[in-house]
């Protein structure tokens, strides 16, 4: 299980015998300058012959500690070229002052500013499992999942000040027959998903084989450029004074390590096991996929905030997280846990909610109190912690995906091939230019939270079948972002797909089957606009910045309302093929009343007609009436 505690210097002995050299010191290869080229370097696999990360994986254990033989070491590579490793614990410097000392003066001024709650919540994620610091993600899904899981924690409050020992998460004497700390029993309703979460962060997942090889102390020790000054000096407890302004919790003192020789802070054990956690649980519950991510961001966030760790090392830990997640959920011995674990929970919650596959996500979604219930306050609370300090440098740098990334996506986006799942990472990635981000096959440009929104971009033409039938997000999702590009959507299927974005993609739109939502006026991007079947819904006034044309059995749905413009407004010409239909709804918090004609749809040409118009009230018929440059109706009493 990975474990936040750190490691010994270079060319020592652990306690099991391993001899271990430091990557700085007689090995050399991070710090060297080949080295940094060869992260950079488009064709750095193929020219060093290593395996991709998801396919070696297993290479991170203690014995492994330089890049060619550690998968993880070369995944955190972008590392070598802030910092490079001494020949002991306290003999690394500084390659890039602005960074490092841009890293250590916002953990300063993080903790200086700390409040005694914040400190309490520190410790409580410090100590309590991280598994189950991360089921609160599940919202209003966790306190059934900690019942069907039997997961239990004896971390569930903070003392006052400093406590008088280390104080560990062990299973509560009252907890019922068969708990388990963290993910909870592998022997309960939820055994599945419990052993998905403990199999992510299995053996090959720990942090400390890249700890050992970075040796990057942690903030408390470390002054303002990064140099370990020990003032001679002990503080209250009997531990060594560093010249550091940053300030540990009070009640994380006693849990510090006393040998700074095994107690390295890059990368950070506890975010990678908290962004393990959330991604595996967001593997089996997809529909808290966004909300499990933003709560791994902010109990991270705790790390730099308890004065434990520095932004870096929380950068750190996310990208190995990302990469080992994706490594274990495609690796194919987990084939058959993997889709027993989603299975089970669907099933679980579903029956415990009273719910469906299409209803689940609204019911998880429903509880005003989840404190991840706003989804843009989500998103604001993950952006910045993407690259905290990190600045943008360098030219701009396509990205290709990771091997095996898509998977991480597999149930969040189930309707999307593999290949569209990569290009949607690929189009919501970070762009290049951080330092930390940029190492071998760049994992930490992933957003993942953005990702789970769908596409940024539609480089080529993209077309999409969902299935109502299959139920979940087969059946119905939103695609929030703001997508660009050259490429064009087609929808296909039963099933339906919102947008939601400020979209500026310039390929068109063709729907030809189900339902695609135009949930914002700029829905449909820049191109022409195609309805051969199916149904084009509007849930507020709508501009087509090219053509509207729509043939065969369609529908176009639009909503009026009282003293405003027309529904839809095109900038083109408008041409109605024949057995369209159109279908008007009366806003609900603006109706227009009888007598009046209210506006519909505005173009420079409009040919055709609807083969018929509807209008979804009992007493009020629309009575259309054509111009040559658009459509209005009359509203008439039935």
């Amino acid at each position: 299980m990975p474990s936040s505690a750190g490691h010994r210097t270079a060319a020592t002995v652990d306690r099991r015998g391993f001899l271990r050299t430091s990557l700085g010191a007689s090995a050399g290869l991070l710090a060297a300058p080949a080295f940094v080229t060869w992260l950079g370097a488009a064709d750095a696999k193929a020219a060093t012959g290593l395996a991709a990360f998801v396919d070696d994986y297993k290479s991170n254990v203690l014995t492994n500690q330089t890049p060619e033989t550690n998968a993880v070491v070369r995944v955190l590579g972008g590392m070598a070229e802030v910092w490079k490793t001494g020949d002991a614990w306290d003999t690394g410097h500084v390659l890039d002052r602005e960074v490092l000392r841009a890293n250590m003066r916002y953990c300063a001024r993080v903790t200086r500013a700390r409040t005694e709650a914040q400190a309490k919540e520190a410790f409580l994620y410090d100590r309590q499992h991280q598994s189950y610091a991360m089921i609160a993600g599940l919202g209003p899904l966790a306190g059934l999942y900690k019942a069907g899981a039997r997961a239990v924690t004896s971390i569930t409050s903070a003392p006052d000040g400093t406590p008088p020992g280390k104080v560990s998460d062990t299973l509560p004497a009252d907890a019922p027959a068969g708990s388990a700390l963290g993910a909870g029993s592998h022997d309960s309703e939820l055994g599945r998903v419990a052993k998905l979460v403990d199999t992510v962060r299995g053996p090959f997942a720990s942090g400390n084989p890249a700890k050992f090889a970075f040796q990057y102390p942690r903030p408390w020790r470390m002054n303002e450029d990064s140099e370990v000054v020990d003032t001679g000096e002990k503080d209250a407890l009997g531990y060594p004074v560093y010249d550091s302004q940053v300030v540990v919790a009070p009640q994380l003192l006693r849990q510090r390590s006393e040998n700074p020789e095994e107690d390295g802070g890059f990368p950070s054990g506890h975010t990678n096991a908290f962004h393990l956690a959330a991604l595996a649980f967001a593997y089996a519950v997809p529909e808290r996929f966004q909300e499990l991510v933003t709560r791994a961001f902010e109990l991270s966030h705790t790390r730099i905030m308890a004065g434990m760790h520095s932004t870096v090392d929380v950068i750190g830990g996310r990208v190995m997280a990302t990469a080992l997640t994706a490594a274990t959920l495609a690796d194919p011995a987990n084939a058959e846990l993997k889709a027993a674990a989603r299975a089970q929970a669907l099933a679980y919650f579903t029956r415990r909610t009273g719910t469906t596959a299409d209803t689940l996500y609204a019911y998880a979604h429903s509880d005003a109190t989840d404190a991840y219930a706003d989804r843009e306050a989500n998103a604001r609370a993950v952006e910045p912690r993407l690259t905290y300090v990190l600045p943008r440098r360098g030219r701009k740098d396509p990205l290709t995906v990771p091997k095996g990334a898509e998977v991480l996506l597999e149930t969040r986006l189930p309707y999307l091939t593999a290949d569209q799942r990569r290009e949607v990472l690929r189009t919501t990635a970070l762009p290049s230019g951080y330092v930390l981000l940029d190492g071998f096959e760049r994992w930490g440009r992933l957003n993942l939270f953005a990702a789970a929104d769908g596409y940024g971009a539609f480089d080529t033409d993209v077309t999409v079948t969902l299935d109502a039938a299959a139920g979940g997000f087969h059946a119905a999702d939103s695609w929030r972002n703001d997508i660009e590009g050259d490429g064009g959507l087609t929808k296909r299927g039963t099933g339906t797909l919102t947008l939601t974005g400020h979209n500026r993609y310039h390929g068109g739109t063709v729907v030809e089957a189900g339902t695609l939502v135009a949930a914002s006026p700029n829905a449909l991007g820049q191109g022409d606009v195609r309805v051969t079947g199916g149904t084009l819904r509007a849930d507020q006034v709508l501009r087509v910045r090219g053509s509207y044309v729509q043939e065969g059995d369609s529908t176009l749905e639009l909503l009026l309302r009282r003293n405003h413009g027309p529904a839809l407004t095109v900038s083109r010409r408008v041409l109605l093929g024949g057995g369209g239909v159109l279908s008007l709804r009366l806003d609900p918090e603006r109706p227009p009343v009888a007598g009046t004609t209210v506006p519909v749809l505005s173009a420079p040409r409009l040919r055709g007609r609807f083969d018929r118009v509807e209008l979804d009230s009992a007493t009020l018929k629309a009575v259309p009436v054509h111009t040559a440059d658009g459509l209005s109706v009359r509203l008439v009493r039935r």
